[in-house]
């Protein structure tokens, strides 16, 4: 189950009744959510036009290149996102600002008031509040992210999105998906709607097929890149091109050369619906201006950053499965100078593969820094150092994220500064955030 605390005492008080009332942990299925949204009269009804986006890595990024091309046209977009870093109103976005706690508050209330009895969890009646807020207030779009899988997501009781979106496909949440690559695709591809595009990234044949076959069996337009859309990142732009022409955009602020891929799959989201009404000049804009805290984020001057030398660069990624490390490791590999030290705090909730994940960084010249996961079951410190050594990393277990970067500072031998990356749990991220007072606005 998610867990989520707030300082307004009107929304602690919902969500402690929340976390009495829901099952505790995380379910699949749509009974639960289409009878609480029944209750609330269908407000998935009523939305604004909806872009829905699902994936195991990239969707949010996807999400944030579509509401920063939707605000560069002079619209507003809601947005709907999981899970949250510091703060729990950062999953509902208003026509452009984070949810008030007096809103946010009343929202629950109502949710709880009208579906006590049906044993929802957390996620979906988050999702119900979140609905009802989208359909009261004007805006001209909706932005959602799938919160787990596709198929029986809550999110996924939305009837008409005028776009879908699928970004990069790998294992994660196993206990809810399976072990095998290609029923998660089948899953995450239940997001097709009749009659609607659905744009992703290019899989292998294995994985397309079941993408394929979930399409036409939704009755959607499956439109993968490499076909009727395509793009490249080449001498500093980004390339994309479909049946409406050609494009020269500016690669993406956001640091990864994957960040491209997801830029260009939100564009082709845009393009091929014709509902809401975004001009080049907006994407242009979009992609250059877009932020997604705790991706290849790096952090400013505050009180963690502080424990390090002067010239160190402190990063932080929520990345928790192989096919985020790949991503991430990738950069720091063109990215760190040979010279300077290169350090990694890393922490991971137990139920991820920490092999999996520090093997991208294997031959790597690191230093490790294990730490835990305030709050969560989660890898010993110890267990993830021994993992480490495995894979050739000089690694240490460390009492918590700030006591392993005052370690880096007071050892730093006066050398080169260190590049610092803490890695790992999207919970861990939202600790730093707080800690380094950069909660995500």
């Amino acid at each position: 189950m998610d867990h989520a605390v707030s300082d307004h005492p009107a929304v602690q008080r919902q969500l402690d009744r929340l976390a009495t009332l829901s099952p505790g942990a995380d379910i699949l299925g749509l009974e639960r959510i289409s009878a609480l949204l029944e209750r609330l009269g269908h407000p998935e009804r009523r939305l604004p036009p909806v872009f829905h986006v699902a994936g195991t890595n990239g969707k949010g990024s996807t999400c944030a290149f579509l509401r920063a091309a939707i605000e560069a046209a002079g619209l507003t977009a809601h947005v709907y996102t999981s899970p949250h870093l510091v703060r729990f109103n950062e999953r509902i976005r208003i026509a452009g600002k984070l949810i008030e706690d007096p809103l946010l508050a009343e929202l629950l209330a109502e949710v709880l008031d009208a579906g006590e009895d049906i044993g929802a969890s957390f996620f979906e009646v988050t999702t119900a509040a979140a609905f009802l807020a989208f359909a009261r207030i004007p805006a001209d779009a909706c932005v959602v992210e799938v919160g787990l899988g596709g198929r029986l997501d809550a999110t996924n009781a939305i009837p008409a999105p005028v776009a879908c979106g699928i970004a990069q496909l790998g294992l994660d949440h196993q206990q809810f998906l399976g072990d095998r690559i290609e029923d998660i695709a089948a899953e995450k591809a239940g997001i097709a709607k009749p009659g609607v595009p659905l744009l992703t990234q290019p899989y292998p044949d294995s994985l397309a097929e079941r993408i394929a076959e979930a399409a036409a069996a939704a009755g959607a337009l499956w439109l993968p890149r490499g076909g009727r859309w395509d793009c490249s990142a080449e001498q500093g732009r980004l390339h994309y091109r479909d049946e409406r022409g050609a494009l020269d955009l500016p690669l993406p602020r956001l640091p990864g050369a994957h960040q491209a891929m997801n830029a260009a799959l939100a564009v082709a989201m845009l393009s091929h619906q014709q509902t809401v009404t975004v001009p080049e000049a907006a994407l242009h804009a979009a992609i250059g201006s877009a932020d997604w805290p705790a991706r290849l984020q790096r952090l400013s001057d505050g009180p963690l950053h502080r424990l390090l030398p002067d010239g160190a660069e402190l990063w932080l990624d929520g990345g928790h499965n192989p096919a985020a490390a790949q991503a991430v490791a990738a950069h720091f590999r063109a990215y760190v100078p040979a010279e300077r030290p290169f350090h990694l705090v890393f922490g991971l909730l137990a139920n991820k593969d920490a092999a999996g994940v520090l093997e991208p960084f294997a031959g790597r010249a690191a230093n490790l820094h294990a730490v835990p996961v305030p709050g969560h079951p989660h890898h010993e410190p110890d267990d993830l150092a021994a993992f480490a050594r495995r894979f050739g990393i000089s690694a240490f277990a460390a009492r918590d994220a700030q006591s392993a970067l005052n370690d880096i500072g007071v050892h730093s031998d006066g050398g080169p500064p260190p590049i610092v990356l803490i890695l790992g749990s999207l919970y861990l991220a939202g600790e730093v955030l707080r800690a380094n007072g950069q909660p995500p606005v």
